[in-house]
């Protein structure tokens, strides 16, 4: 069976992970990525690790005759896994329209070509920041959508809206999968987060400030209705999260999707706060981190944890890492790194 997938944003964070995972599990895969917030040495580790070579095409998905291009060369491609998308909170409230402009015209480009070549397989990368401040915890797929908090989680919404009527009727099977907060790096040390702009997560913000990188970090809100002030959020690890798009993409293939359009939650189901996770790190590291305490940061959620049961029940996924295990392998993967990079 042919099994080529196409990944846009391959050379990002979560997409490195999940063709490391496609390929360990028999997928052939290629690459869009225009390096906006990446280079290609993920693609050296994707190689280190999988003794395979990806092909990266260096195209940029608002240009879509050049992504034309991609499909045409590969008449091949079943599926298509969408991660690329512009993705700092902070940054989209700052500059809405460059988010609205590049994460809603990309993936309409997108859509047209799969309905062009007529792609059986459809996923795309969205977020638990569609559900906005939710009224009870965990979160389910059938939590009430509320207002998003920040204009790159409007593009989330908007974007599943965009890919339920795009592709209803065509043939053309879809999954949306709503991450909450992925974190940590390949058990090889070899892949981590490794943004080209300063990172804005907190897992590793944490390992820079560790490593001397950061002088300091601040913690945004320590009077939210939480158990100790801070925000809280689900942190997932990577490759737990890279294999439920392997399993997803399984699912499809399988011919077990029963619906145009599915939905899973992705999460470890545990609520874990921005202080409980700079103290894990701290336990597993024996390093004392310098925090500062401070205001609330437009557009934050204060607490969203995931019900996974249902892409457990459909999927077969069930995550393998805790908040320690994120921590050591993202602490690992910062040491090894060898372009630590200033971040001026």
């Amino acid at each position: 069976m042919n099994k080529k997938i196409l990944i846009t944003g391959g050379t990002g964070y979560i997409g490195s992970h999940t063709i490391v995972q496609l390929i360990e599990n028999g997928y052939d895969v290629i690459s869009i990525d225009n390096y906006i917030n990446s280079s290609d040495k993920p693609l050296k580790s994707i190689e280190a690790i999988t003794k395979k070579s990806i092909p990266n095409y260096v195209v940029d998905l608002c240009e879509r005759d050049a992504v034309d291009e991609v499909f045409q060369q590969h008449r091949d491609i079943v599926g298509v896994i969408h991660f690329a998308a512009l993705k700092a909170v902070g940054e989209s409230v700052e500059k809405p329209l460059l988010y609205y402009r590049n994460n809603i015209t990309g993936l309409i480009n997108l859509l047209e070509l799969c309905r062009k070549y007529q792609i059986a397989n459809f996923i795309f990368s969205s977020s638990c920041s569609v559900y906005g401040n939710v009224d009870s915890l965990p979160v389910t797929e059938d939590t009430p959508i509320s207002q998003a908090e920040s204009p790159y989680a409007h593009t989330k919404q908007i974007g599943e809206d965009i890919v339920r009527n795009a592709l209803k009727g065509t043939g053309i099977h879809s999954i949306l999968l709503r991450y909450f907060n992925p974190s940590g790096a390949h058990p090889s040390g070899l892949m981590g987060e490794s943004p080209i702009v300063p990172a804005h997560n907190l897992v590793p913000v944490i390992t820079e400030l560790a490593a001397g990188i950061r002088t300091e970090l601040t913690v945004f809100g320590t009077d939210y209705d939480t158990r100790d002030g801070s925000c809280i959020r689900d942190y997932i690890h990577v490759v737990d999260l890279a294999n439920a798009h392997v399993k997803a993409m399984d699912f499809m293939m399988a011919g077990q999707q029963k619906q145009d359009t599915e939905v899973f939650n992705l999460g470890i189901g545990q609520g874990v706060s921005v202080l409980e996770a700079i103290a894990a790190f701290e336990e597993i590291s024996n390093i004392k981190l310098n925090i500062t305490l401070g205001p609330r940061r437009e557009g934050d959620v204060i607490a969203v944890y995931a019900d996974y049961s249902k892409a457990k029940q459909e999927l077969g996924w069930v995550p393998q890492y805790s908040i320690q295990d994120i921590m050591k392998t993202a602490w690992a993967w910062q040491q090894k790194r060898v372009d630590n990079h200033p971040l001026t």
